[in-house]
């Protein structure tokens, strides 16, 4: 059962958000990161609070996103999913 894509909000020289990305490639995540200082609407938002972890408009979770904060939100991500 995949995963759904997320959206991580970054910013460059985050290192929290470097480390973000490495936990969800190493946990097999499916996402895509946005810069947040690209997008004026995006800045306004989440201001400093890189790195995010976004489902759609949910915020999944945001600041320290370790490995063993992941796998349980992976873990729930996965119980959410439909049954097929």
């Amino acid at each position: 059962m995949p995963l759904p894509e997320l959206t991580l909000y970054t910013r460059p020289g985050c290192h929290l958000c470097v480390q973000a990305e490495e936990h969800l490639r190493g946990l097999e995540f499916r996402y895509r990161a946005v810069n947040v200082d690209g997008d004026p609407a995006l800045r306004e938002r989440f201001g400093d609070d890189v790195p995010v972890l976004a489902h759609g408009e949910r915020v999944l979770a945001k600041g320290v996103l370790g490995r063993g904060r992941l796998s349980g939100l992976k873990l729930l991500l996965l119980r959410e999913q439909p049954a097929s």
